[in-house]
């Protein structure tokens, strides 16, 4: 079954699930949500348009942490005068300074994305995508821009999700005075309940945000820095 990799590398990131009004928060990995809104700008697919989404939700996800990143909060506010007024998320107002934003987000991360399917008509569709979008794409949040491409020119590989993330070459870069990881994180959507629950799973289009529960498992792999790229 093929596979297409997506690289998730910037100074910021943000994957958060249960994020409500001024309350902002990140998962320590990209998110399914996420990474089908990111699919959905590359295409063009409105928020209203669930029957276009809908088979960017059925992409069976893997994530590798070449660099997990630091966890990082932005400190924000929605600020005016001491003698004006704002009106918050939940209607009431506030006085005397605004409305403070806590805003966590991941710096320096590198991820490497793998979707699986058996529709490669598909994942050649998207990888096609990723390289023109139709909408500027982004790590989580508009304002966190990518620092290198999330298209790979060599993203579809004919080999399941977790051979590839297993084989394909390490995307970050050692830093001075580091030694590259043993072993890396990866994190793979299960079938047998096994694992973590995540209710970051798309049920509707993203205009009546409805999400419901998967699982991920995740397991430590060998550095791949042997293997130069996963046989055809």
């Amino acid at each position: 079954m093929p596979t297409l990799l997506l690289r998730l590398v910037g100074p910021m990131q943000s994957w958060g699930t249960t994020s409500r009004f001024d309350q902002r928060d990140t998962g320590k990995e990209p998110s399914k949500s996420g990474v089908v809104g990111l699919l959905a700008a590359a295409l063009g697919i409105d928020r209203e348009n669930w029957v276009d989404l809908e088979p960017l939700t059925c992409l069976a996800m893997g994530v590798r942490h070449d660099r997990p990143g630091v966890p990082k909060r932005d400190y924000q506010t929605a600020g005016c005068a001491s003698t004006d007024t704002i009106i918050k998320a939940d209607g009431t107002q506030a006085k005397g300074g605004g409305v403070v934003s806590q805003r966590f987000y991941l710096a320096d991360a590198a991820f490497l994305v793998g979707l699986e399917c058996d529709d490669n008509c598909l994942l050649e569709r998207i990888h096609v995508a990723l390289h023109n979008p139709f909408w500027t794409l982004a790590l989580g949040r508009k304002s966190y821009v990518p620092s290198e491409s999330i298209w790979i020119v060599d993203g579809v590989r004919d080999a399941p999700l977790l051979e590839t993330l297993k084989r394909y070459p390490w995307i970050a870069s050692s830093r001075s005075r580091e030694e590259p990881p043993e072993r890396l994180l990866v994190s793979i959507e299960s079938d047998d309940g096994a694992g973590v629950l995540k209710m970051d799973q798309p049920l509707s289009s993203f205009a009546e945000r409805r999400f419901g529960a998967r699982f991920v498992r995740s397991e430590w792999i060998p550095f791949p820095q042997e293997v130069a790229s996963v046989p055809e």
